[in-house]
């Protein structure tokens, strides 16, 4: 399952989906599932909602991920032809710096550039160091025969228009996973996954089974609607953390009991942890000090539920991300293990 979680992913991350921009992406993933013999629906806000098991609807259980991504729109035609932006989702302006993006027009045209920071020529710019970088200093410049607000605005280009970066995915020998976007895009591989097991499996979890792959989540408000009738849990599916103070690797998954929005259902994470052990899942538990979920969101809009948040272990998240095969299959493991209990 593995082969198909990277090829996935790989169709995932070609698919620019930053926040409020979702619908390509999301079409990939309804298709997907159509194409498996299941009957999702669109949400409202853009997400995709599937129902892939018909067990106890008194106790169902959803699985969530979300599709969009970190991104940017476009906040000034500045008069020199260059691009201001800002942030959707929350990133350092410094972490896109040198990278390549697209922008997309509201009449379907896309135009390349790159984000730069202002007077980027190190041979020119003696602060070029000492800058600190931010969106007022940080600009895009376009790949494009442009000097002047106007000759941009004969392009289409102007304040609102989408920008996306480039993902740059890699798969090593060595099986490391390295993108952008694997929050979440390598949760929405491994839930796809998950679907391809259970239609492929000769028997079904025994409690009734919702995957949501939500939108928005990058804003705080992915998870909050969307809640089938009888789903009395919410196993959310993204990122894990790695880095200073924190136990998990990439080649693990991780189980969260804890994040910036407070404690995670503690009976459905000791289940978790009590199945990784029984099944010989690498696992880790952490604690994130600065993460909001759609688990998270979900309760703040008032449902009443049960909720757990485990992931792939990711270094660099919202960066230019890291992870391993082994964590996204420790993750699918988990996955199946909670589901079929």
């Amino acid at each position: 399952m593995i082969t198909y979680i990277t090829d996935t992913l790989v169709k995932l991350t070609a698919a620019d989906s930053p926040t409020g921009f979702t619908d390509r992406a999301a079409r990939l993933v309804f298709d997907e599932l159509s194409s498996m013999g299941y009957k999702p629906v669109f949400t409202n806000k853009g997400g995709v909602l599937c129902k892939v098991s018909d067990g106890d609807t008194e106790d169902g259980l959803i699985l969530t991920a979300h599709i969009d991504t970190l991104g940017g729109m476009v906040s000034c035609v500045k008069e020199n032809g260059r691009l201001k932006f800002t942030d959707l989702g929350g990133f350092s302006p410094q972490s896109t710096e040198t990278e390549n993006c697209l922008i997309y027009t509201r009449d379907g045209k896309t135009f390349e550039g790159t984000i730069q920071l202002v007077n980027a020529s190190f041979h020119v710019n003696k602060d070029y160091h000492k800058t600190e970088r931010g969106f007022d200093n940080v600009e895009i410049v376009l790949d494009e025969d442009v000097a002047s607000a106007d000759d941009v605005k004969a392009l289409g280009i102007e304040t609102g228009c989408i920008v996306c970066f480039e993902p740059r995915t890699r798969i090593t020998k060595s099986g490391y996973i390295k993108s952008r976007f694997l929050d979440d895009k390598l949760s929405v591989a491994i839930l796809l996954a998950f679907a391809k097991q259970v239609k492929e499996s000769s028997s079904l979890p025994p409690r009734a089974v919702w995957l949501h792959f939500t939108v928005f989540e990058e804003v705080g408000h992915g998870g909050c609607a969307s809640v089938p009738e009888g789903v009395s849990e919410m196993l959310c599916i993204d990122m894990g953390c790695v880095g200073e103070g924190l136990s998990c690797t990439e080649r693990e998954v991780s189980i969260c009991v804890k994040d910036s929005t407070g404690p995670y259902h503690y009976g459905m994470t000791n289940t978790l942890i009590a199945l990784a052990k029984e099944q010989n899942i690498r696992y880790a538990v952490d604690v994130y000090p600065f993460y909001g979920s759609d688990a998270d969101a979900a309760l703040r809009a008032g449902h009443d539920l049960r909720h757990a948040l485990i992931g792939a272990g990711v270094y660099a998240s919202h960066g230019y991300e890291r992870s391993h095969k082994d964590g996204a299959e420790n993750t699918f493991r988990l996955i199946c293990a909670y589901a079929y209990r």
